[in-house]
């Protein structure tokens, strides 16, 4: 269920086309969602998951 995952981001470094993905955090899971297909499928990670892959992302810079 995704009801709770509100405040859609999208990077600030999207293009002009939008081809983007946006980011909803809730209290234990996050959600991503295609931003040129905002009533597509969204992609449901636990919260620490989701923290481990943005951790390992700035690690590998």
């Amino acid at each position: 269920m995704t009801s709770d995952l509100a405040g859609w981001k999208k990077s600030s470094r999207s293009g002009a086309e939008g081809d983007c993905v946006e980011v909803a955090v809730a209290r234990e899971r996050v959600g991503v969602r295609d931003s040129k297909n905002r009533e597509g499928d969204v992609l449901v990670f636990p919260a620490q998951r989701w923290a481990d892959f943005v951790m390992g992302l700035r690690r590998s810079r």
